[in-house]
């Protein structure tokens, strides 16, 4: 079984899913680019408090059905009291995401940011394409780390002193050797939908910048900044021998630490920056 921290990170959740995507964005998708047209049945596999739902359900044809599967306790708690007061037909469930026991019978099949997250990521997403129809889609939401972390800009702050994407690449390159846990895992997901028999594969990118700028002090710019705020890294010592443990050598430890020190220097109320996520939305038709 997977290890499990969500149930203590919900605020976290809460804050950073407004960062990556525009609400039109997601309607384009359903409309244009999906084209549900009548109702679908869709399960989210580590649905966490339904924020996934609450992105996509506003646009989906009436009558549609959201099903969302978490291990978290607190995160299905939370679910269950959200929804109960909103207009969708909804259902949660407490379970491993790989042990659940769902038929075939779904339309389409969800996840967001799961997969990075996870040792059998190929285990999961078969689990996913079995949970729906033929002729059914799945659907999973997730970063290229490596790519995000290159979109960054901070005013008058060189990108290559605070983003170095050399040590940055090879860490998730060798933690992803040694855990199976990926945070470059949006970019391989078509090849993996393809090995996994998936068909009419497509890949998008999410269309949000976030921009914080010093001189519009309103609610919304200091929401945008405490989520996207960095903060300083652990003692010298103890950081840089935790990145050695993950792979990297005593120079590129120590370089990434430097960055990360100066990173959360720069990154200061009085500081413009602009971020792009780069979300990527990869889907795929069941076909059996």
């Amino acid at each position: 079984m997977e290890s499990y921290d969500w149930d203590e990170k919900m605020g976290y959740l809460r804050r950073r899913m407004s960062l990556y995507y525009n609400d039109d964005y997601i309607a384009f998708l359903v409309k244009s680019v999906w084209k549900w047209e009548t109702p679908v049945r869709i399960v989210d596999f580590g649905c966490g408090y339904g924020q996934l739902g609450l992105m996509m359900l506003p646009h989906l044809p009436e009558g549609s059905t959201y099903t969302g599967i978490d291990p978290g306790a607190r995160q299905i708690g939370a679910a269950k009291e959200l929804y109960a007061h909103l207009p969708w037909k909804a259902e949660f469930f407490r379970a491993e995401l790989t042990d659940a026991d769902l038929g075939s019978a779904f339309d389409v099949a969800v996840s967001h940011a799961v997969l990075m997250h996870r040792s059998d990521p190929l285990q999961l997403l078969a689990k996913m394409a079995e949970s729906v129809k033929d002729g059914g889609t799945v659907i999973c939401y997730e970063p290229h780390g490596c790519a995000s972390m290159s979109s960054y800009y901070f005013d008058d702050v060189l990108s290559t002193e605070v983003m170095p994407l050399g040590p940055l690449q090879k860490l998730h390159e060798q933690d992803a050797l040694r855990t199976g846990k990926d945070a470059n895992i949006g970019m391989k997901l078509p090849v993996y939908f393809s090995q996994l028999g998936l068909r009419r594969i497509e890949s998008r990118i999410s269309d949000k910048v976030n921009y914080y700028d010093p001189a519009q002090d309103s609610e919304e710019t200091r929401a945008l900044f405490s989520n996207l705020q960095f903060e300083c890294p652990a003692q010298e010592e103890d950081f840089i021998q935790a990145l050695i443990e993950r792979g990297l050598t005593q120079e590129e430890a120590e370089r990434l630490y430097i960055a990360e020190d100066l990173l959360s220097q720069v990154n200061t109320p009085s500081i413009a920056f602009a971020h792009a996520p780069s979300m990527k939305i990869t889907f795929g038709t069941v076909v059996r």
